[in-house]
């Protein structure tokens, strides 16, 4: 449409549909009579028509995510997202940058779009919507991806209290006030960036897996056995019975190997242990697998094999940036891994004038939980071999982080191992068949991705690879 001159209205003769404004051909409004629009009509028909402009362009503009936007540069898009950082710079500029989830983008406001009431009200963490052309960045200039969006329209989704998330939490907070508040600590950059790296990670498990032929299972949370003692159970009432939040998963893993073989589950396990250490949560995610007809060799091979290839995907993954960002200095594991019995174990102890609590060395016959507290002096990936067809693979910094071993097979073995630990076989019932209908030597292992992520990504406390940690006196939000 084409605005004229002079415009023409008649209310008995015009039309707002067809006419043009002519004297031949009016408009219907505003007017009741055969006249001249006025300046100030003038002036409000066409901020009506621009308006309409710029709704009809809005409605039908392409929505993208941030990590879309490098093929579109120099053209006009349309982006959601929550204010990030927010700089203003005068009356007539204003910076945003926006952050989406998969990634950040820098916005450049300026004149009307900045001097507007949401323009003036508008704090971090509040949710917009903005229009405009992918621009790169001027010489000499930075920005993430390297442009930036010029802004020619945006609206207000959801506004943001006055000063955003430093309303609840800044980094000088104490633990306990961030976590309490850990909703707002994941939309920071250090902590989105580690749960990045871990949705990649548990990729990376899922496709090791799947590429050496196994099958994934979901196993039962809610059970009424133990796996790894009564002591650290949590217990609860299921409609009247006796039952349990799960240890371990490895005793359902077991009975689907006559079915389907190799056999992992990636699902929460439960510890009531009363360890408030930077290596213990009461709740975390367990990798692990079962495999039929395996040698003990077999075992620590596919351990071996396990973590140098997951790590090794990560690195071919778009997440090693963000693995190097977060720890600079990390170095893949190098096979083969270093080998120890329990023998070796306790003269290593001793080597290194590791101490029990009483200042005495450990023995023969004791457990060497110091090995896995102290394994920080050794820059090495090593495996911890018992006498007893037992494993641990000990990492730098955080000890161990698989636990494994070759499972009983023999079904007179297993029910004297049941009375050995005054343990009811009854409710076993279903486990103690897989070794009565074709039994067979197998092994397996648990993996905690947790304690696997902390020595990845070199943090000291494991609760900061968690979306929610939840630990002694921990159980919130």
């Amino acid at each position: 449409m084409v605005l004229a001159e002079e415009l023409y209205v008649s209310d008995k003769q015009g039309s707002d549909q067809d006419g043009d404004g002519t004297e031949q051909n009016p408009f219907k409004t505003p007017l009741k009579r055969w006249a001249v629009i006025s300046k100030t009509q003038m002036k409000n028909v066409k901020k009506l028509y621009h308006r309409e402009q710029t709704k009809t362009d809005t409605k039908d503009q392409k929505e993208v995510k941030i990590y879309q936007l490098e093929p579109l540069r120099e053209q006009r898009v349309k982006v959601f997202g929550w204010v990030h950082r927010l700089r203003r710079q005068g009356k007539n500029l204003l910076f945003i940058v926006l952050r989406d989830g998969t990634g950040f983008l820098q916005c450049v406001l300026t004149d009307k779009l900045c001097q507007c009431y949401n323009g003036l009200v508008l704090s971090t963490e509040s949710t917009v919507a903005l229009y405009g052309t992918v621009k790169p960045v001027p010489e000499g200039k930075q920005a993430p991806g390297g442009h930036e969006l010029h802004c020619d329209f945006w609206e207000m989704i959801g506004l943001a209290p006055a000063g955003g998330a430093d309303n609840l939490l800044n980094e000088e907070s104490d633990v306990d006030v961030q976590l309490n508040n850990r909703h707002m600590m994941i939309r920071g950059e250090n902590v989105s960036k580690i749960l990045r790296v871990r949705s990649t990670v548990t990729q990376c498990f899922r496709d090791h897996f799947f590429s050496r032929g196994y099958y994934e299972i979901t196993p039962p949370t809610l059970v009424q056995t133990q796996v790894e003692g009564g002591s650290t159970l949590f217990k609860l009432d299921y409609f009247g019975e006796q039952a349990y939040l799960t240890q371990s998963s490895q005793l359902y893993l077991e009975t689907c190997l006559p079915a389907l073989g190799d056999t992992f589950c990636i699902a929460q396990s439960y510890r009531a242990e009363q360890s408030r250490t930077r290596r213990h949560l009461s709740e975390y995610t367990h990798i692990e697998a079962e495999c039929p007809f395996m040698s003990y060799e077999d075992l620590l091979n596919r351990l071996e094999d396990l973590v140098c290839d997951v790590v090794d995907r990560v690195l071919k993954s778009p997440a090693a940036a963000l693995l190097y960002d977060i720890n600079p200095d990390f170095k893949p594991p190098k096979r083969p891994f270093k080998r120890m019995n329990y023998t070796e174990a306790i003269e290593w102890l001793k080597e290194h004038d590791i101490k029990k609590d009483d200042g005495t060395y450990y023995e023969f016959g004791e457990v060497c939980a110091p090995l896995h507290l102290n394994i920080n002096i050794m820059n090495i990936v090593c495996f911890c071999v018992s006498l007893w067809g037992q494993v641990d693979v000990l990492m730098p910094n955080v000890g161990e982080i698989v636990g494994g071993s070759m499972r009983i097979w023999d079904a007179d073995e297993l029910l004297e191992g049941y009375k050995r630990e005054g343990i009811d076989p009854t409710p076993y019932y279903w486990y103690t068949d897989q070794r009565k209908f074709g039994s067979c030597p197998h092994g397996g292992y648990g993996l905690g991705l947790e304690r696997f992520l902390t020595w990845l990504l070199n943090r000291h406390h494991i609760r900061d690879v968690c979306l929610y940690p939840r630990f002694i006196q921990r159980c919130r939000p």
